[in-house]
């Protein structure tokens, strides 16, 4: 696991959750870029998912959060794994509160399956979240929201960024996973973009922005 921390003593964190086959180390070239951190005080924490093998990459193994069958979902969820690594992610938030960080001043992020793994934890954490980002993700285990969410839809910030040309995560399941989310009383801020699975400029910024907003 990364950490990046602020010159100061921390007064907030962000969880980044890579996407499937990365590292922790992926995004900390944008993180660096944005200067956040020491501007907010804001530390980043960058874990790294198990090695572990994929099927929809025919057994190959690569770091991953949870199992992955095919693209559309169609095929059914790891949902042992999506829960293992659920908790995973609940020790990173139960860590930062025992260093001294209310759960208010704690934002969870991810890429693709990492940002999935992270809206899925975010609706099930009972306690407000300075917010949740999910970027070309999508919502796993979606049909067992009604009765697994715990969130309070009045305090739960969430942003779900998508490309409209995506070949990885399909544009038609970020906008199916929205309205699960929203078909449960949450509001969804959904950021389409003329992209692919990746990031653009326009939309480096606008997150800066958004995550700056969200911990200042």
């Amino acid at each position: 696991m990364l950490e990046i921390e602020p010159r100061q003593a921390a007064t907030s964190a962000v969880i980044w959750l890579h996407g499937l086959g990365a590292d922790g180390s992926d995004f900390v070239p944008l993180i660096h870029q944005w200067g956040l951190v020491d501007e907010l005080g804001t530390r980043f924490i960058l874990p790294h998912a198990p090695q572990r093998p994929v099927t929809l990459n025919n057994g190959m193994v690569m770091r991953a959060w949870y199992d992955l069958y095919d693209l559309g979902l169609g095929k059914g969820e790891d949902r042992q794994g999506i829960e293992q690594a659920q908790q995973q992610l609940m020790s990173l938030i139960q860590r930062e509160r025992e260093r001294g960080l209310s759960s208010d001043r704690i934002l969870l992020a991810g890429f693709s399956q990492g940002g999935a793994l992270a809206v899925h934890t975010a609706l099930r954490f009972a306690e407000p979240l300075a917010g949740v980002l999910a970027l070309s993700a999508y919502l796993p285990l979606a049909d067992l929201l009604a009765e697994e969410k715990r969130a309070d839809p009045a305090l739960l910030t969430i942003r779900m960024d998508h490309g409209e040309q995506d070949p990885v995560v399909p544009f038609a399941v970020a906008e199916r996973s929205r309205k699960k989310i929203e078909a449960q009383g949450f509001h969804v801020d959904f950021h389409t973009y003329t992209m692919e699975h990746s990031l653009c400029p326009a939309q480096v910024e606008s997150l800066r922005q958004w995550i700056a907003a969200r911990l200042d």
